[in-house]
């Protein structure tokens, strides 16, 4: 496939293919006779498998490490951890999911409350909203 082709199949723009390659996402397709980037048909599952990585919420840097321990696992006799990174990132979305329900209870809070002034409220000992912790590890 050539490169508008494969980024057209994996719904991606022809930037990100080369894009991966420099991280190693994606591996450097052959040539043609004519100098042109032939990827492998394999390569539009590799790039959708990388799009629903990061929708899942792993970084480049992770999927790339994901993808190369999956190379290499044959060679090395180790399997790859999917199940271990994945409970680690579902550890940080719920921890993030806890965060922002807190946010949003304060936000609520504060809407209640009627804050409307941001050095009134700041002043007023009893804001919902929580100016006095801001700044104050």
């Amino acid at each position: 496939m050539r490169p508008s082709e494969l980024a057209a199949a994996a719904g991606v723009n022809p930037q990100t293919l080369r894009y991966y390659e420099r991280r190693g996402l994606l591996a450097e397709p052959a040539r043609s006779l004519g100098g042109h980037r032939i990827y492998p048909s394999d390569a539009v599952t590799t790039l959708r498998v990388i799009k629903a990585a990061q929708r899942l919420g792993f970084t480049l840097t992770e999927i790339s490490e994901l993808i190369d321990t999956a190379r290499h696992r044959h060679a090395r006799g180790d399997r790859a951890d999917l199940q271990a990174r994945a409970r680690e990132k579902l550890s940080d979305v719920e921890a993030k999911i806890a965060d922002l329900t807190v946010i949003a209870e304060t936000l609520r809070a504060g809407l209640t409350a009627g804050c409307d002034d941001l050095r009134t409220c700041a002043g007023n000992p009893d804001c919902p909203l929580p100016f006095a912790e801001i700044g104050h590890p």
